[in-house]
């Protein structure tokens, strides 16, 4: 069973996505700040993270540079979930480690299919060959 952390300071985002996720049979931790999310990914050592950016105390920028520095989570793929729209905010969390950038609002039904599939490309291929790939889009697209 696929086990998936959500930090986010949002209840009804935590919630839209537990529901969805679990619906799908995934396995699902809540932490509602930073420091909680940092606290439970070196805890319960999910699959993969759902993270969001804007948080009060510490901002998923943070929370994401701790983990990545970590030797015991450095390997867990990062999905930002984020308002940050901007190419420059996606090339951050990329360049930070994370692994892709879903931009809200979101449709909570693509969660379970885009994290299936992210972790059937790192068991495939490797975390890093797969960061290196989402690096290369967003240098296209800023060079569009």
């Amino acid at each position: 069973m696929t086990k998936v952390l959500i930090v986010d300071d949002e209840a009804p985002i935590r919630l839209l996505c537990r529901v969805n996720l679990e619906a799908e049979g995934m396995e699902v931790i809540e932490a509602s700040d930073g420091q909680r999310g940092v606290e439970s990914a070196r805890r319960e050592l999910p699959d993969v993270i759902l993270l969001d950016v804007m948080m009060p105390r510490l901002d998923g920028w943070g929370v994401a540079q701790q983990l990545v520095g970590d030797e015991l989570t450095k390997k867990i793929p990062i999905i930002f979930l984020t308002a940050r729209a901007e190419v420059r905010d996606r090339a951050r969390g990329l360049d930070i480690g994370g692994i892709e950038y879903v931009t809200k609002p979101f449709n909570p039904l693509e969660l379970a299919p885009l994290i299936e599939s992210l972790l059937e490309r790192i068991r495939r291929d490797g975390l890093d060959l797969l960061r290196g790939e989402k690096l290369a889009e967003l240098r296209s697209l800023v060079h569009e």
